[in-house]
């Protein structure tokens, strides 16, 4: 079982305020030591308020690569796309910002380029910051026929096109997520969330371990690190 070290925060508030001052030195850090950093960042609006705040911080952007966790099969203008919004926060800041996926709207043919395109940097990556949905899945490894290839698939398959069944009913559309090998090969993996069901959630994965039958649980068990997982209320 992995050591989880959870991190009990009063409101959203103070949650940003601490998520973005850990990830911001995680990035020094990584600057520090190799003049560089690259980084997996979360889409949607429970992390909206800390990558904001991070986004303020006065960092060395330009030697900072942002690349999505995960991203739906959705134009970059749309609302639903987390490179749009990585883009809007980050790219003002001189940072470079890799897309998962350039217009593609077939996932496999998304989740090919994806790979390469991510081929040409240099991994592994120094931060993967995750979130969880409530049924358990993690960037977009979703139950499916893609499903055993994004957890179990070859350790050089850094990203692959999802096709979640069932389709989740408030965005029902195709996904390209990074794989698992690729975010637990993270030199640091960290986990935000919020709400007591998804507390609950995690740690029931954490303790099946293994044998868990969420995502998050089958990720969480192959990570060799230990963890700190943000969480309120």
């Amino acid at each position: 079982m992995i050591d989880a070290e959870w991190w009990d925060y009063d409101d959203a508030d103070e949650l940003a305020e601490a998520v973005a001052g850990d990830v911001g030195f995680i990035v020094e850090q990584a600057l520090e030591a190799r003049g560089r950093a690259i980084v997996a960042f979360p889409g949607g609006e429970t992390p909206k308020p800390a990558l904001e705040l991070l986004a303020a911080r006065k960092l060395e952007w330009a030697d900072v690569t942002i690349v999505p966790t995960d991203d739906r099969l959705v134009a970059p203008t749309d609302p639903r796309s987390n490179v749009g919004m990585l883009a809007r926060m980050f790219l003002p800041k001189k940072a470079r910002v890799v897309p998962l996926s350039a217009g593609e709207t077939d996932p496999q043919a998304a989740g090919r380029a994806a790979d390469e395109r991510l081929a040409d940097l240099e991994w592994p990556l120094d931060l993967a910051w995750l979130g969880v949905g409530a049924d358990g899945h993690v960037a977009s490894i979703f139950p499916g026929p893609d499903y055993d290839g994004a957890l179990n698939g070859p350790k050089v398959r850094r990203a692959m096109g999802v096709r979640p069944d069932p389709m989740p009913a408030n965005m029902p559309v195709n996904r390209v997520t990074l794989t698992k090998s690729a975010l637990v090969s993270a030199r640091v993996v960290t986990l935000v969330l919020t709400g007591k069901d998804k507390r609950k959630l995690v740690e029931k994965a954490i303790k099946d371990g293994a044998a868990s039958n969420l995502p998050i649980g089958r990720l969480l068990a192959d990570l060799d690190m230990d963890i700190d997982i943000h969480w309120c209320a």
